[in-house]
């Protein structure tokens, strides 16, 4: 049986991945702060897809409980198959108007901890020579998009670097690179997002069955929707310094409008 540890898992993406993978039969590990939408997750997993789930609470931004979830992941006698790195927050506010303490908060729960979880589930999946990783990205990770932007590049990035340095062990890695997707993500972060068309949002199911299939198929990244997949195209062929300047405009905090 394939166990899947997922971060974030309590809603959103993360809840999403879990539904994804429970569909296909396979054991899960949900990992997230909140400990009882944690738990009613893996509850409902367990009773609609008839598979084990198991609860681990835990704040990857605290040392103790970034170990505990590295420590599951090396435990040659509990074997994880697959992990998803999906935990993530973001902040309203660009570089200038944000703390220092939440700028490094983000920038730690979005890069160093998807690295630490990594390293500790690689050895164990490259012994048995299979196994998969998927970190989940964004499109802001495509252009000059902040601070925020710019830790979802390292992370698609760093995807398909180890895409290669694991390909020779069977080890599959996956950049997921969703768009706008309705979940709390954005209400958490302070965002307003009143002025998006309904056009530009993604259900999480439909970006974690578009990764599953990308995944299946070996892809190095997957991007849902066609708008998403356009745009990903042309970002690579516009003026970088022109786009940088448009989205600076766009981010800029109501004390400067």
């Amino acid at each position: 049986m394939t166990t899947v540890l997922i971060t974030g898992a309590s809603a959103g993406l993360g809840a999403a991945f879990a539904r994804g993978f429970a569909a296909k039969g396979c054991d899960l590990v949900l990992v997230a702060r909140d400990k009882e939408r944690l738990e009613a997750t893996a509850e409902h997993v367990r009773t609609v897809y008839a598979v084990a789930a198991d609860s681990l609470p835990a704040d990857l931004l605290e040392p103790a409980g970034l170990r505990t979830v590295a420590d599951r992941l090396a435990d040659a006698g509990r074997p994880v198959d697959m992990l998803v790195n999906n935990a993530g927050f973001g902040l309203a506010a660009p570089f200038p108007h944000s703390t220092i303490e939440d700028e490094e908060r983000m920038l730690d729960l979005l890069v160093r901890v998807p690295l630490r979880l990594t390293h500790a589930a690689v050895p164990g999946m490259r012994e048995r020579r299979r196994g998969a990783i998927l970190n989940v990205s964004s499109v802001a990770g495509l252009l000059p998009a902040g601070t925020y932007g710019a830790a979802k590049s390292w992370v698609t990035s760093f995807s398909e670097s180890l895409r290669v340095d694991l390909a020779p062990y069977g080890v599959r890695v996956l950049a997921v690179v969703p768009g706008f997707t309705r979940t709390e993500f954005q209400e958490r972060a302070g965002m307003d997002v009143s002025a998006l068309r309904d056009a530009v949002w993604l259900n999480p199911d439909d970006v974690v069955a578009q990764a599953l299939k990308d995944l299946a198929r070996r892809r190095p990244v997957s991007i849902t929707g066609w708008r998403y997949k356009a745009y990903a195209q042309a970002v690579r062929h516009l003026p970088r310094h022109l786009v940088a300047t448009r989205l600076a405009r766009a981010r800029r905090a109501p004390a400067d409008v």
